[in-house]
């Protein structure tokens, strides 16, 4: 949940090398595998994996490092490809935007529009266990998976990327400092003690509007877990990323 952005959200903002500082261009696209996980973003400098990305900020996204390739294996553009059933051939609706998580590259969540969104404003969300296969030109959803779809607002409002950006700010305050207070094998209980305190020192200072402060500290509270696996990830997930660019670099299997 702390990871996961909108494909609406990434596209447009500068890509930047974090060692270096160096401009890869604006993210043109975000690109899947055959099997609808997120792989490579495009930008003027070329394709960047996934696995490079350090942080998604509001104005940038960071890397590793400057590696950019052209990919060796077939890149679906999954925005605005068509949907419809295994039993109908004709399209229902599309794929408008998406949700994934820049750690992994899964898909969280798909915003549908044309004739299937209809019932629910022109847009509507369908989840990753509703969708059979992504082909090439086509996402193929279980046959009673319009029963299953929701509003944005209903289907989205557990994720950050949906806060607002004071919010996602807050969160993101919080995150780090609880980075420093707690440990892999902290029971539940006593992460949520620590999220209390810093909620209260926060709202101590006086610098923050309540409302917005107690929005992010019952986020933080909801999602412990996730953002304790998150945490966990990164040290190992630095490490694969430099490795991996060392191998391409040095043409390495």
């Amino acid at each position: 949940m702390f990871n996961i952005i909108r494909r609406s959200q990434i596209v447009g903002l500068m890509a930047m090398d974090s060692s270096t500082a160096t401009r890869l261009g604006g993210v043109e696209e975000v690109w899947v595998d055959n099997q609808g996980r997120v792989v490579y973003f495009a930008s003027s400098a070329g394709y960047t994996p996934i696995e490079q990305v350090s942080i998604v900020g509001p104005d940038a996204v960071l890397t590793y490092s400057g590696l950019a390739m052209e990919p060796q294996i077939t890149l679906r553009r999954l925005h605005r490809m068509a949907v419809r059933t295994p039993s109908i051939s004709d399209t229902l609706g599309w794929v408008e935007d998406f949700l994934f998580d820049w750690e992994t590259g899964d898909i969280a969540a798909y915003i549908l529009a044309g004739d299937i969104a209809a019932p629910f404003g022109g847009r509507a969300v369908l989840f990753p266990e509703d969708v059979e296969v992504i082909d090439a030109e086509v996402v193929v959803i279980k046959e009673d998976a319009k029963n299953r779809l929701q509003s944005e607002s209903e289907g989205l409002k557990g994720f950050l990327s949906e806060k607002s950006q004071q919010v996602k700010s807050l969160v993101r305050q919080m995150g780090d400092r609880l980075k420093s207070l707690v440990s892999p094998q902290d029971k539940p209980d006593v992460v949520r003690v620590k999220i209390k305190e810093i909620r209260d020192e926060l709202e101590t200072s006086g610098r923050h509007d309540q409302n917005t402060l107690q929005e992010a500290a019952e986020f933080l509270q909801e999602k412990w877990h996730d953002f304790q696996q998150s945490f966990n990830r990164t040290g190992k997930r630095m490490k694969e990323a430099v490795d991996s660019a060392w191998r391409r670099l040095t043409h390495k299997s």
